[in-house]
Order: structure tokens, then C-alpha cells, then sequence
């Protein structure tokens, strides 16, 4: 399964209400298990961001399906990357030429 690597922010409504951040954050876990998405991880940061996630799925469409998702409820905003396993990185550097 692919990994991914998901920052995200609050939104206005998102802070104005982060006494439910934890419940919410459970309720997107429901979410995302209903996708077949696995949540290696969820984190709440100082800093640029407020919310950290590490998550595996099986292609970038069902993650991506996730996000919108959740997005669209209008608590949070998310960036995301792929992330790369050590084996991964060492057949796709093979790739090369």
C-alpha cells in the first residue's frame, strides 16, 4: 500500500470549534477505514500546521477521495505528499539510467 504524508490546517470553523478536534478526528478515522485507507498515525502540531497524519492507501485516487471528503465538512485543509518507502526509493532509483 501507498504511503502519505498529510499536513493540515484549521479552517475558521475548525478552530472556532477545536474542543471537538479529537472527536472529529475520530469520526474521520471511521471515515477513512470505510474507504479501506489505513491511519498509521494522528498528531496535533505547534507551528505552520495543527494536524499531522500518516496515512496508507491503495492509490492515490482513494486518498485523495478521503481528503475531498473530509475538506468538504470544513473544519480542516490538508496538504499531501507520497511518501516512499526505503525499498521503494531503492527500485525506483534502479529506474534510472
Amino acid at each position: 500500500m501507498a504511503k502519505y504524508h498529510i499536513l493540515g490546517k484549521f479552517t475558521d470553523q475548525g478552530i472556532k470549534n477545536v474542543k471537538e478536534t479529537v472527536k472529529r478526528s475520530e469520526r474521520f478515522e471511521e471515515m477513512a477505514k470505510g474507504k479501506g485507507v489505513e491511519i498509521a498515525e494522528i498528531m496535533w502540531l505547534l507551528g505552520e500546521h495543527d494536524v499531522f497524519c500518516i496515512a496508507e492507501a491503495e492509490n492515490d485516487q482513494t486518498v485523495t477521495a478521503l481528503l475531498l471528503q473530509a475538506g468538504s465538512l470544513g473544519f480542516l485543509t490538508t496538504s499531501t505528499s507520497r511518501a516512499f518507502t526505503r525499498n521503494e526509493m531503492e527500485d525506483i532509483v534502479k529506474q534510472m539510467n
